[in-house]
């Protein structure tokens, strides 16, 4: 799969959907698309016009929204360059969710591996009814080593957590609903649909306003309560000099819809 189309990449009213594109291969990532996914994730933190983005799999073969690592490629690695892979697929996962702008997984069919700790990574995950996911690697002697073994425990619990890593679980998106690791679960046809929608109307927010809860959130997690509090106390300061804080109160007084800039 040659680089230009390895991962599509459409962009419209501020919503940037990008569709793994490898479906003969079941949207497994190999070194050229984490390459790719890489560049163009770098390249969305400062693109003032993506204001949410959508992540889901191409469904032109057997629905996948990704199967994880590409192990006929891994195959032919040397324990080196498995590290390197590793590395580079944890660190494009770290990218995926320290982006400024609040990222949705549509997860449109399988997701094992890499699939569901990409998946994970994202802020929001909606999934087809169809959909099956797990984190699968134990079953193959290895553990989870894109951040599976820390994102997952902090959506669905530890005790789950372990049960679905340990035993190489393979779940259902109704389950998946029910341990809280999906917000939404629905029909194949309306998934796509339904993450635009979420991804448009977060897009019709503040950007700046966007950015700094998504940090406060997420930092704010990983301390006690009284450092998230002065967490969050900052990262409201910085949106009080922003124009858009300005126009979002002009916009409400005159009855109108506001028009953001990220400025």
């Amino acid at each position: 799969m040659s680089e230009e189309n390895s991962l599509l990449r459409e962009l419209r009213d501020g919503v940037l959907t990008l569709t793994i594109n490898r479906p003969k291969a079941l949207n497994c990532f190999d070194m050229v698309l984490l390459e790719v996914f890489g560049e163009t994730i770098r390249e969305i933190a400062f693109q003032r016009e993506v204001k949410s983005v959508v992540i889901t799999g191409s469904t032109e073969g057997k629905n996948a929204f990704s199967t994880g690592a590409d192990l006929k490629e891994r195959a032919g690695m040397s324990p080196d360059q498995v590290r390197f892979y590793i590395q580079t697929i944890r660190n494009l996962f770290t990218g995926v969710e320290e982006l400024p702008q609040p990222v949705i997984a549509a997860v449109n069919g399988y997701a094992f591996g890499g699939g569901l700790e990409l998946a994970l990574a994202c802020d929001i995950r909606l999934a087809a009814t169809n959909a099956i996911v797990g984190l699968t690697e134990t079953s193959l002697a290895v553990i989870p080593g894109a951040g599976g073994t820390q994102r997952l425990p902090r959506v669905v619990g530890v005790a789950r957590a372990k049960e679905m890593i340990f035993r190489a679980r393979r779940i259902k998106s109704s389950e998946g609903l029910e341990y809280g690791l999906f917000l939404e679960v629905v029909e194949p046809h309306r998934l796509l649909p339904r993450a635009l929608e979420i991804g448009g109307e977060i897009a019709a927010n503040g950007p700046v306003a966007l950015a700094q809860a998504k940090y406060a959130i997420n930092k704010g997690l990983e301390v006690s309560l009284p450092v998230g509090l002065a967490i969050e106390s900052n990262a409201y300061a910085v949106t009080i000099p922003t124009k858009d804080r300005i126009e979002g109160l002009a916009a409400f007084r005159e009855k109108r819809k506001p028009v953001y800039t990220g400025e």
